[in-house]
């Protein structure tokens, strides 16, 4: 049975991500959950966390991410991607030169105001629900980093399963922090060009250590649960996040199960110049040492208090 774990999943076109960890609980007959929202017309990376290690979620969602977007040119729309209403297009003539010269100026840290169709929450009411119903509400902008850009060749984006059916496009290579929109950053673009733009295809690469030649179709996940092989694509939570191992000594193996803080006394060999680590069972467990949780370290440096109790 698996306990915890994540799973590297390759989002196909047409899957909501609340769909996958919809299907992979049902699959594994354990809690799952997704570690940030990819548009149901993108594909990539999507890791899920299975069992105790939805509660790592968090620390996992928090990693840069890696995108490959296709930039179309000459066309705006309602949603800010080609699945939305066109509300403008012209003619968008422009080298590839004068295009990634505009782009370069996108790098480092900006400003972003979460698009109407997106899954942000106003008021308890998610943003894509309002615009359905023809409403616009102030959005606060976010502060987000563009790490790098590059373009690519329409050779380079065909390899990464990035077909798109327009003229006048580029594809770009964005990494970027948690929460920055792609949509935005394209539409952002066009209008720098003074041509305006959408976002047409979009493939996420990466997610922090997650990258997309390791992940998992649905279709292969399902039949790893029928021919008890899924333990072959389930990460261990320790191996994601690659915090330093201890282990608690057995006097303090109490305090540890009951998520309570322990001196640094009760810990073998605790790592030094450390904030976090995975605390296990005492050494004199053997095989059967047990991963205990995620602990860190208290601001006095004395003791070490539990965050995540697996």
């Amino acid at each position: 049975m698996i306990k915890h774990g994540i799973i590297n999943v390759y989002k196909e076109k047409g899957y909501t991500s609340h769909d996958v960890a919809a299907i992979l609980r049902k699959a594994t007959g354990t809690k799952a959950g997704h570690t940030g929202t990819l548009d149901p017309n993108a594909q990539g990376v999507l890791p899920v966390c299975l069992g105790r290690a939805t509660k790592l979620a968090d620390y996992i969602m928090a990693a840069d991410k890696t995108y490959v977007a296709e930039v179309v040119l000459g066309v705006t729309t309602d949603t800010g991607d080609m699945t939305g209403e066109v509300q403008t297009r012209g003619e968008a003539n422009i080298t590839a030169k004068d295009f990634a010269e505009t782009v370069s100026g996108f790098v480092g840290e900006q400003w972003q105001i979460p698009p109407m169709y997106s899954a942000v929450k106003i008021g308890g009411k998610k943003l894509y629900e309002m615009a359905r119903k023809g409403e616009t509400v102030e959005r606060t902008p976010r502060k987000v980093t563009i790490n790098d850009i590059r373009v690519l060749t329409q050779d380079e984006a065909a390899d990464l399963g990035c077909v798109g059916s327009f003229n006048s496009r580029f594809f770009i290579e964005v990494s970027c922090t948690k929460g920055t929109y792609i949509r935005s950053l394209c539409t952002d673009i066009g209008a720098a060009l003074g041509l305006g733009a959408a976002m047409g295809e979009l493939t996420r690469t990466r997610s922090g250590q997650f990258s997309l030649k390791d992940a998992v179709k649905i279709k292969d996940i399902k039949e790893a649960v029928v021919t008890g092989k899924l333990h072959d694509y389930v990460l261990p939570v320790e191996t994601v996040l690659p915090y330093p191992k201890a282990h608690v000594k057995a006097e303090g193996l109490a305090m540890a199960l009951n998520g309570n803080a322990l001196p640094k006394e009760l810990i073998e060999s605790i790592p030094p110049y450390i904030d976090r680590l995975w605390l296990y069972s005492p050494v004199s467990d053997g095989t059967s040492q047990r991963l205990i949780g995620l602990f860190s370290l208290t601001s006095d440096g004395c003791r070490i208090r539990a965050e995540i109790m697996l």
